[in-house]
């Protein structure tokens, strides 16, 4: 094999590692565990049926609840259902009420309409289903007598909303989902970085490395470390998004995925980008080291960068989080945020992952440097200026 390819034997054997390391397993099968069981526990949730008890004291209000009945489930609100009980006059319905024998109460007014009673909160599937019954009812009637159809009456009376931002749905969404993306994202650069710094370590105690330098070229060395991480890092996530969108589909809840995906499609890009910068100066935090104590040390400007990264994708908003999706690492999650919000025209992403390619070229370069100077020097624990301060053997 050349020179050149060796980086490959090293990706491998990173890989390989890896995949038999139990910590790595469990975690993984962990995470898994917890995105399927959330989605259940959602599923469950929307799937369980809302029965709303309603105290009545006439047969024109059980009309009425069926009819609200029929309109949620017209609607798509299939699980909607109010159950009825007759009581003798007002003052036993509205004592129903406040002894929680009932949900609501719906009782006449003495204008002909409706008057709904609660004890200390609104319902909320009364609150939208019955007033419409009503009206649809009253309609009904009025059309009647004035000798016209349901049709003539409500002519001229629809409305169309369009909408010239994003909505607050799209919003909500993207909030969601940049937890999703920030979630992964830190999960991945905090195991997989302090994985590849440990290796580094552990090869520098046992002096492995100084046989690995005179076998193979130290950037080979480098860059193997780095892709066989990328790799898992990526499978990982593209485990975990999988059972996400599985778990969308089971929960009858795909009209996301057309929402999402460009999103997600974004996310992995920058998540390349973004995981191969973080790994790369994670290998240098290893090779500052010369014992595992060390490594907090030197792997602290990491730790609070992957959280810087983390808190601002999913917290920032407006022209904050518009600035942050163009600077390198930031944008990592914050673009990704922004497409899913619907607040990205088409070219800024482009520009954004462009910008930290660049960054992450200059970035790996560097690390590339110190890692080549720092890896064999195991006297002491050096500092990144000491690092850089060191000359090219």
């Amino acid at each position: 094999m050349k020179t050149n390819q060796l980086w490959r034997i090293v990706a491998a054997r990173e890989m390989s590692v890896k995949l038999k390391d139990r910590n790595f397993i469990v975690s993984t099968v962990v995470v898994l565990l917890l995105i399927v069981g959330s989605l259940a526990v959602q599923g469950y949730l929307a799937s369980r049926p809302q029965t709303t008890k309603v105290a009545v004291i006439d047969p024109a209000a059980v009309a009425v609840t069926q009819q609200a009945e029929k309109t949620a489930h017209a609607a798509g609100s299939d699980k909607v259902t109010f159950k009825t009980s007759t009581y003798a006059d007002r003052r036993a319905a509205e004592g129903a009420v406040t002894d929680g024998k009932a949900d609501v109460a719906l009782l006449p007014t003495s204008d002909g309409g409706w008057r709904l009673v609660s004890k200390s909160s609104k319902d909320s599937a009364a609150q939208t289903w019955i007033p419409q019954a009503v009206q649809q009812q009253a309609l009904q009637r009025n059309a009647a007598a004035a000798g016209v159809s349901m049709d003539q009456l409500a002519r001229g009376s629809t409305v169309s909303y369009d909408l010239l931002q994003s909505g607050d749905d799209q919003q909500s969404t993207g909030k969601i989902i940049g937890l999703v993306f920030g979630f992964l994202f830190y999960i991945a650069a905090l195991l997989f970085g302090m994985s590849i710094a440990s290796s580094v370590i552990e090869e520098k105690q046992n002096r492995i490395v100084e046989i690995l330098a005179s076998a193979i070229p130290l950037r080979q060395l480098l860059i193997g470390k780095v892709v066989g991480n990328t790799i898992l890092a990526l499978a990982q996530v593209a485990i975990f998004a999988l059972a996400g969108i599985i778990g969308l589909i089971a929960t009858g809840r795909s009209e996301l995925l057309s929402q999402v995906s460009g999103g997600i499609f974004w996310f992995i890009l920058f998540f390349i980008v973004g995981f191969v910068t973080f790994a790369a100066v994670w290998a240098v935090a290893g090779a500052l080291a010369t014992r595992n104590e060390d490594l907090q040390s030197t792997s602290t400007p990491l730790t609070m960068l992957v959280v810087i990264v983390f808190i601002v994708g999913i917290s920032g908003s407006g022209l904050f989080l518009t600035v942050a999706s163009y600077i390198p690492l930031l944008s990592t999650i914050a673009m990704p945020v922004r497409v899913v919000s619907g607040d990205a025209a088409w070219w800024e992403p482009v520009v954004a992952l462009l910008i930290g390619l660049a960054a992450a070229h200059v970035i790996v370069r560097v690390a590339e440097r110190l890692y080549r100077r720092s890896l064999l020097q195991t006297g002491h624990r050096l500092s990144y200026r000491e690092a850089l301060a060191l000359r090219d053997d």
